[in-house]
């Protein structure tokens, strides 16, 4: 869209009214809806919405919106984000020996699925190097084991920083990150493969083919200081037979990994998640 636009991705308490007075806001500033989508989450007695409006004719330029939106906001004791479609996010990718996650992203960001910049490749192995020359994308070596664990996470904060990084992608990227680490950098996006907790550890796939299973998957989720329990984006699955063997499932699930953590990054990018407690609504 040549046009920028600004959205809105509002959680409040659900009450009478809220709808109006959201879409009355924009309306009121001379904004034009382009795209409104809602979700009550009747259990949690909470109203989900996300707004977007074009921003050619609005009356608030971009610095007054926040603070004139905040005055409705506050006194519905409502939690919001605001993001305009023509900030480029940038993006670190981590990875560690598989490659087939950060080729998929890389080529999707070349073909235009996404808007974004990827300046920076973090590793804890040195393989995929020759992947980030390959690309002109700048690729940082930091190895990491339990003795020096803390000291390295501070140079990956600092490379954050530096390059000022938007979001963290976790293209298979085979270490746990700390509590603390998370508390500094929360935007953070994780895949695995769906078999947890089912078949926890080192060589899922082979444990799933001695039980048998007729479905593997593949989930990708925002990171939190609990392992693999961070809210869920995206999810999706293919059917197995007795006649795959273990090097079927583990290409079956590479394709799944892929498929999933790309959907899951297009639509953090497009501003379309809400988080909400331990869960998401993912607005289409």
């Amino acid at each position: 869209m040549s046009s920028p636009t600004a959205t809105l991705l509002i959680s409040c308490p659900d009450q009478q009214g809220l709808v109006a007075k959201f879409a009355n806001f924009i309306y009121a500033n001379g904004g034009n809806i382009i795209h409104a989508d809602q979700h009550t989450d009747f259990a949690a007695e909470l109203f989900l919405t996300r707004l977007e409006w074009q921003l050619t004719g609005f009356n608030l330029p971009r610095e007054f919106i926040a603070p004139a939106f905040n005055a409705i906001a506050q006194p519905l004791n409502a939690k919001w984000e605001l993001h305009f479609s023509d900030t480029v996010p940038r993006i670190a990718i981590w990875v560690s020996k598989q490659d087939h996650c950060l080729f998929d992203l890389i080529w999707r960001h070349r073909a235009k699925e996404f808007t974004a910049e990827i300046p920076l490749i973090i590793s804890n192995h040195l393989p995929l190097q020759e992947v980030a020359e390959q690309f002109g994308i700048d690729y940082h070596y930091i190895p990491i084991n339990k003795d020096n664990k803390l000291e390295q996470e501070a140079k990956q904060l600092k490379l954050l920083h530096e390059y000022k990084i938007d979001l963290v992608v976790l293209a298979k990227y085979m270490q746990i990150l700390s509590a603390d680490f998370i508390a500094k950098f929360p935007q953070i996006i994780n895949i695995h493969h769906s078999f947890l907790p089912a078949f926890v550890g080192a060589n899922p796939y082979q444990k799933a083919f001695e039980r048998g299973v007729k479905i593997i998957g593949a989930t990708a989720h925002y990171v939190t200081s609990d392992l693999d329990a961070g809210p869920i984006i995206e999810q999706d699955v293919v059917r197995v037979s007795h006649r795959d063997e273990v090097e079927d499932l583990i290409r079956k699930g590479k394709d799944l990994e892929r498929i999933v953590l790309a959907r899951a990054v297009r639509s953090h990018l497009q501003n379309r998640v809400l988080v909400y407690g331990n869960r998401t609504v993912v607005f289409e």
